[in-house]
C-alpha cells in the first residue's frame, strides 16, 4: 500500500507539471474534448455514444478532427461484453486555409471488453476491430487497449471517489505498413454518482515517424434508460 501511495503522488505531480511544461509550446502540443456515453435500455442491451473534438492546437480552436461514433452493446455479464457500430471522422489540416475537412472517413467497428480486478485495481482489456473507408480507399486495422483504474480515497471507484486512469493502446493495420500508433493516456478523475464521472489527462500518440502530445477532457455520462417499474 506504501508503494501505491508512493506511486499516486508521483503520477498526481507529474500530471500537474506536464500541462505547465508545454503551455509554453502550443503549437506542438494539442487539445481533445470527449463525451462518452453507455446507456442501458435491457439488462443485456446498451447504447455506445461517443463525440471526440480533437485539435491541433492546446486551445481549442484549431480542429484536427472530429469523431462521432454510435454502437450497440450486448452484455455477457457485468464484466464483459460486445460492441458492433458506426463511425463517422472529418480530418484537417493544420493552419489549412479549406473549411472543408481534407479527409472523411466511414468506418464499422467491433470490439469485445473484458475487466478484471486485482484488489483495488480495476483492469479493461479492450480488442478492437475496424473496417475503414478512408476518402473511398478501404483498410483493416486491429487495436488493442490496455486500461486500469486505480481509486485514490476508496477502495473502489463509487460516489465520491478520485481516481488514476491509465491506458497504452497499440493500432495495426492488416497490410502495408503493419505499426499504425500507439497511444499512452494517463489522467485524474472523479466519479460524481453512477452514471457521471469525469477525466482530465494527458495522452501522447506516437506514429511511425512522429510523436505529439495532447491535453484531455472527457465527460463519461452512462445514465441508466430501462424503463423500471
Amino acid at each position: 500500500m506504501k508503494k501505491l501511495n508512493t506511486f499516486c503522488k508521483s503520477f498526481l505531480l507529474l500530471l500537474f507539471l506536464i500541462p505547465v511544461s508545454l503551455l509554453a509550446q502550443q503549437g506542438e502540443t494539442g487539445n481533445w474534448l470527449m463525451y462518452f456515453g453507455m446507456n442501458k435500455v435491457s439488462d443485456q442491451l446498451s447504447i455506445h455514444t461517443e463525440v471526440q473534438y480533437r485539435n491541433h492546437t492546446l486551445v481549442p480552436n484549431n480542429i484536427e478532427q472530429l469523431l462521432l461514433r454510435t454502437g450497440l452493446n450486448f452484455h455477457f455479464s457485468e464484466k464483459a461484453f460486445v460492441t458492433a457500430g458506426y463511425a463517422y471522422i472529418s480530418s484537417y489540416d493544420f493552419e489549412s486555409g479549406q473549411k472543408a475537412p481534407e479527409t472523411t472517413e466511414h468506418r464499422i467497428w467491433q470490439q469485445f471488453i473484458l475487466t478484471n480486478n486485482i484488489g483495488r485495481v480495476k483492469f479493461e482489456h479492450r480488442y478492437r476491430v475496424e473496417q475503414r473507408w478512408v476518402n473511398g480507399d478501404y483498410r483493416n486495422r486491429l487495436r488493442y487497449r490496455l486500461m486500469l483504474f486505480v481509486p485514490l480515497n476508496k477502495p473502489k471507484i463509487e460516489k465520491g471517489s478520485l481516481f488514476i486512469g491509465l491506458y497504452d493502446e497499440i493500432f495495426l493495420n492488416t497490410k502495408e505498413v503493419f505499426f499504425d500508433r500507439n497511444r499512452l493516456y494517463g489522467a485524474l478523475g472523479y466519479q460524481f454518482n453512477k452514471s457521471t464521472s469525469v477525466q482530465a489527462g494527458m495522452l501522447h500518440q506516437q506514429l511511425s515517424g512522429s510523436g505529439k502530445w495532447y491535453l484531455q477532457f472527457a465527460l463519461v455520462f452512462n445514465p441508466d434508460l430501462r424503463n423500471k417499474k
